[in-house]
């Protein structure tokens, strides 16, 4: 084999791939579809199992303190107060939360990229029985912010886009989308699952109105628990439209009276949590919080960057055909590129054959590297291609 070799400065990912097992013979750029779990995360859940297995739920009140440890990372990770948070299965859940619970009145609109994953689409598509407008607005290569604001108007209560498109991996400029949306008072939905883990994203500097994430991608949790942030003073603004017993103020009263909410995010959360799930994707939020995910200036998204620019310069020098923003302000660790004549998922067999790992969306190939990743990968994946 032709090794083609990519050189790197130190990595700021060394810190996370002494935890990630799966790095010690899988090439694995496979963020953007589910992630491996660190070494600590899988510890934390083996270590519920055989607690459950072995004494019930003698260890619940240990456990339940153990998901508020992780409510504070992901306040922490968002520059939030943990009150704005709330625990739930998948993105999915937590955009219907808000979806059905904007107070919705006759005549009202919402406007949204007709490019997103469905999780963002079809929950807001639904509320179009209840009388709401749909305006879906054309995309082509990327959501243009100015094409969205032309689509907003006084009737139109949200926008809701992700912040960096599952796809082409385009990372929309948060802050001005934000400041332009709220100026015409209209709110902001991020469907952020794709960026959390790897790009700095503070609530508190960018003040976006709800926030939902599943811990599976890039945040490197297990599938089944993720966040929703919901903007202090829209907790008591949003209509619920579920409860249980987790939903009131003095939920371990169990009282059948208590209809009295309480005043947190977590009032959404109605019943019992996921525990394996959520002590496994606090232990990783421990080690992202720890590598500097949510800092700018530790350099793990510059790396990231980095990392993918590499491999977007080695699959230009073999022929592909990148689909990519050109702006480095744009772009995000999720390259997507086909080669002429070629089909993609056989591609990506061939691939997995030898222990490489990226998937395929819309007939493309889709690289997805975290900060953990190497050139020497890089460079795997590159002669794997080239051999093709």
């Amino acid at each position: 084999m032709n090794r083609i070799n990519v050189t790197f400065r130190t990595h700021p990912g060394d810190f996370l791939r002494r935890q990630m097992k799966v790095a010690e013979r899988v090439a694995y750029f496979d963020h953007a579809a589910v992630s491996p779990i660190p070494t600590a995360s899988a510890r934390a859940m083996r270590e519920y199992l055989e607690q459950v297995e072995n004494q019930g739920d003698i260890c619940w009140g240990d456990w339940s303190k153990g998901v508020e440890i992780a409510r504070k990372r992901a306040s922490e990770l968002l520059e939030c107060e943990s009150e704005e948070i709330a625990f739930i299965p998948n993105t999915t859940f937590g955009i219907n939360v808000i979806a059905n619970g904007i107070p919705w009145q006759d005549g009202d609109n919402l406007v949204v990229p007709d490019n997103e994953f469905p999780s963002n689409l079809l929950p807001w598509r639904l509320l179009a029985r209840r009388g709401v407008e749909i305006r879906l607005v054309p995309t082509k290569n990327h959501v243009d912010i100015d094409r969205l604001l032309e689509c907003v108007d006084a009737r139109t209560r949200v926008v809701t886009v992700s912040w960096v498109h599952y796809a082409s991996g385009y990372r929309i400029d948060l802050a001005e989308l934000c400041e332009r949306v709220q100026a015409r008072g209209a709110k902001l939905f991020v469907d952020a699952i794709q960026g959390l883990g790897a790009f700095p994203l503070s609530v508190r500097d960018i003040p976006i109105d709800f926030l939902a994430a599943d811990g599976h991608k890039w945040m490197l949790g297990p599938e089944g628990a993720g966040l929703l942030y919901i903007r202090r003073p829209h907790i008591e603004w949003l209509e619920p439209t579920m409860m249980g017993w987790g939903s009131v103020r003095q939920a371990h009263h169990f009282s059948p009276d208590q209809t009295q909410l309480t005043e947190h995010a977590r009032r959404y959360e109605g019943g019992s949590a996921n525990m394996v799930g959520l002590l496994g994707f606090s232990a990783s939020l421990g080690l992202l919080l720890d590598a500097g995910c949510h800092r700018l200036e530790s350099g793990m998204s510059e790396s990231i960057l980095e990392t993918s620019s590499l491999l977007e310069e080695g699959l230009r020098s073999i022929g592909a055909t990148i689909y990519r923003d050109s702006d480095r302000r744009r772009q995000s660790g999720i390259v997507s590129f086909d080669f002429t004549d070629q089909d993609s998922h056989q591609i990506r067999q061939r691939l997995l054959d030898q222990n490489i790992v990226i998937s395929v969306r819309h007939a493309r190939l889709r690289a997805a590297i975290h900060a953990y990743n190497v050139p020497d990968e890089v460079s795997r994946l590159l002669s794997a291609l080239a051999e093709l």
